[in-house]
């Protein structure tokens, strides 16, 4: 099933809300994971784990620093889903 940008989004907000305790009101796209939401690199891993989870694909460490925002999270899960031939996880 291929989901949507807002769906997405939606789901990582609350990700990142049951991981690190933000509430998901107070993530937007152009939140800045480190910056804005004052998230460790500890709780990246468990958020990037949960969302290869989430939706079933794979975020390699070589991905990680480009993953800035949130919505470069959600672009790059949205661009996996879309891709021809990808395999996810």
């Amino acid at each position: 099933m291929v989901m949507t940008e807002d769906e997405i989004f939606h789901c990582l907000a609350e990700i990142v809300a049951e991981v690190a305790g933000i509430p998901a009101s107070s993530v937007t796209h152009e939140s800045d994971i480190a910056a804005d939401l004052d998230i460790s690199s500890l709780l990246m891993v468990e958020i990037i784990i949960a969302a290869e989870e989430k939706f079933s694909v794979e975020i390699p460490d070589a991905a990680l620093k480009d993953l800035k925002t949130v919505q470069d999270l959600v672009s790059y899960v949205q661009r996996v889903h879309s891709a021809p031939g990808v395999t996810t996880t």
